[in-house]
């Protein structure tokens, strides 16, 4: 099998880039990968410091097998993954997509290159992700899941479904006045996904997961999971610039998940399809995790009165 390429982005974390690398360097199809770390230039002079020790520790630990990518300015993670992300596709046809703030299972390269070959031609299936909520029912599952969203956290790609981004998210404001499309696209009330959008389009923020899981929603199309995450999020001791998903769920995460180093690897089966039971279950952990008891109190008649409906099954 021909590895897929491999596309790291670095800012100014050096111990959560070594601990990224080194993770991704414990996967057997590692050494076979072509590798590209994209290394963001420093926004503040104060941060310039923190900027250059993650690129020696890239150097030092894969200065040799990697193309390393030195910005000299502040491009920004959407600016940066989006171009990133284009460029090895049109290369490649394909990609799998870090950040420096994920530990990897030894089985992560290994299930993203398997589900890239066997769904290449699958035109629904738009991503593959290495990350899984925690669903107590997938404990003693090894079958892949299919959902109708997207993760950014440890992800891969095609050039046929990253073609479908849109930077403009177009056609977003159908989402103001479609209650029940908005109601679907926020997850049946269990994540507030469209406010994000909305912040998106106002210049609040500048997130490509938004409009990445936007381009994948307006074009029905679906990601395939591990049933149990093969990654680790560690970015969230106060050294990352992106926390939008709060400490709450955050912390609640990191404690369920995994050891990673005790996962099997997952079964891809050969029919597409999206069971609503398995959807409702990631929706539930998504629901339990995300918000706060009062959030929770004012969503949960929505969420009920939709998961009594959803009980048969979604076939692409």
């Amino acid at each position: 099998m021909n590895y897929s390429p491999i596309a790291l982005f670095v800012y100014k974390r050096p111990e959560h880039t070594r601990r990224t690398l080194e993770s991704l360097m414990r996967c057997p199809e590692f050494a076979d990968s072509p590798l590209y770390i994209f290394c963001d230039g420093a926004k503040k002079e104060k941060d310039k410091e923190k900027v250059m020790q993650a690129r020696e520790v890239v150097r030092s630990l894969v200065g040799t097998k990697a193309e390393i990518i030195e910005s000299s300015t502040n491009r920004g993670l959407a600016n940066s993954i989006i171009s990133g992300v284009t460029s090895l596709c049109d290369k490649y046809q394909r990609v799998i997509v870090v950040e420096d703030d994920l530990v990897v299972a030894p089985q992560f390269l290994g299930f993203l290159n398997a589900a890239l070959e066997k769904y290449q031609n699958e035109l629904f299936v738009m991503q593959v992700s290495g990350h899984m909520f925690p669903v107590p029912e997938f404990a003693n599952r090894n079958e892949a899941v299919f959902l109708p969203f997207t993760t950014s956290w440890g992800w891969a790609t095609w050039k046929r479904a990253w073609d479908y981004f849109d930077a403009e998210a177009s056609g977003w404001e159908v989402l103001q006045t479609d209650k029940q499309m908005q109601n679907r696209f926020n997850l049946d009330g269990c994540f507030d996904y469209f406010p994000m959008l909305k912040q998106q389009m106002s210049g609040e923020i500048d997130s490509w997961a938004i409009r990445w899981y936007w381009s994948v929603f307006k074009n029905n199309g679906c990601g395939v999971y591990p049933p149990t995450s093969y990654v680790n999020n560690i970015g969230f001791d106060g050294s990352g610039t992106h926390s939008k998903f709060g400490k709450l769920y955050i912390s609640k995460i990191l404690k369920k998940v995994t050891n990673l180093n005790y996962l099997s690897f997952t079964y891809l089966p050969t029919e597409i399809k999206m069971i609503e039971e398995d959807i409702n279950q990631v929706k539930k952990s998504i629901f339990t995790l995300s918000y706060s008891w009062m959030s929770r109190l004012k969503n949960s008649l929505k969420f009920l009165l939709t998961h009594t409906k959803n009980k048969v099954k979604l076939i692409i």
